[in-house]
């Protein structure tokens, strides 16, 4: 039987916690759970110890952003020689064989593989649909089978199975994001080392986010947030997406009629000479997770 660690990064996850490790709990495969709480002050630590006492639970202290706080499980699951790692949001929750057929559909060429992301009502997630709704439906073409797999560019950390041997190749999160650009970068240098992202649809999670769609602000900041992906994306020139990248912002700027990416083209010409150090440091094995690049 696979051996596999469920990582979940909270930060005030108080909502939604119970409900994501209980459905752990009912998996059809057991799995152990890793929680690294980034400074939670809602009482969701008081809670896993009283509900779930078999949880492991690492108090960063801080908030230590969406990447780094992973890269601590995502160790773990190396040392300690698991098969996979699982990414869990707080907001979101497992179907109980959900791990069981993600598991039984995995190869070694899939790096990561994702359930159907539905939301609360038990609808695609709208970005989730957006991002891998086309390439699934191609593929299903009426066809179902619990071990087809749907080959993706892209889908979000809320859940991620990921195998011992892209942990070990790709490494961890990058510290060029923070919040927000992390899983792109992750899947691009995935696609760096001739590995798979897959979604398998006959395997169905939950994630919770209804009510908090981005303002226009919020959206302004994450096409900014975009351009530091696609400079840090190894399969790109460098040299040429620093200038694309600039000009981007421009065009950004007077499409939408705001000063925001304008402002932001000074931030990241000044960072160009850390992401250049940071994407290179990603092409190697292990990247800030293992070895001389942790």
């Amino acid at each position: 039987m696979a051996k596999v660690l469920v990582v979940i990064v909270t930060y005030n996850a108080l909502k939604w916690i119970q409900k994501c490790l209980r459905s752990v709990e009912k998996s059809t495969l057991q799995a152990d759970v890793l929680v690294v709480d980034n400074g939670s002050t809602d009482g969701t630590l008081p809670l896993i110890r009283t509900d779930f006492p078999r949880t492991r639970i690492i108090e960063t202290g801080e908030n230590l952003g969406f990447g780094a706080a992973n890269n601590r499980g995502l160790r773990i699951a190396h040392d300690e020689c698991y098969d996979f790692a699982y990414l869990l949001n707080q907001d979101a929750w497992l179907e109980k064989d959900t791990l069981e057929k993600l598991v039984a559909a995995h190869k070694p060429d899939w790096g990561v593989l994702s359930p159907m992301q539905l939301d609360a009502r038990g609808r695609r997630d709208r970005r989730f649909d957006k991002k891998c709704g086309k390439y699934i439906d191609a593929a299903l073409g009426g066809y179902h089978s619990d071990r087809l797999v749907v080959e993706v560019p892209f889908v979000m950390a809320a859940h991620w199975l990921v195998s011992r041997e892209a942990i070990a190749t790709v490494g961890g999160f990058s510290p060029a994001f923070r919040q927000y650009g992390e899983d792109d970068n992750w899947l691009h240098r995935l696609h760096f080392h001739k590995m798979l992202c897959g979604v398998v649809p006959a395997a169905k999670a939950v994630h919770d986010r209804a009510g908090r769609r981005p303002d226009r602000g919020r959206k302004m900041q994450l096409k900014c947030i975009s351009t530091v992906v696609k400079v840090s994306d190894p399969n790109r020139d460098w040299r040429w997406m620093c200038i694309r990248e600039v000009l981007e912002l421009v065009g950004m700027g007077v499409k939408n009629l705001s000063a925001v990416p304008w402002r932001y083209i000074k931030e990241l010409r000044a960072r160009f000479p850390e992401l250049k150090e940071l994407r290179d440091a990603s092409m190697r094995k292990g990247a800030f997770l293992l070895g001389e690049s942790q």
